[in-house]
């Protein structure tokens, strides 16, 4: 089963990120775990994890207040 992450502004809107897809759960957060600071810098605030169509859980790129 595909992981991949799906990405949205402050708004809650989606945006156009990587169009990655990972064999594992662990390769996906391994891989955001590199790459969420340019993601931020593009303008995402927030990612969900996507098994399939399945949401697994949705993660803030801001910093916490």
């Amino acid at each position: 089963m595909p992981w991949s992450w799906r990405y949205e502004d402050v708004d809650g809107k989606s945006v156009d990120g990587p169009a990655e897809t990972f064999s594992s759960q662990a390769d996906a957060e391994s891989w955001i775990g590199q790459e969420w600071r340019q993601l931020q810098a593009t303008g995402v605030s927030t990612v969900t994890l996507i098994e399939d169509d399945r949401v697994d859980y949705q993660m803030s790129l801001q910093p916490a207040e």
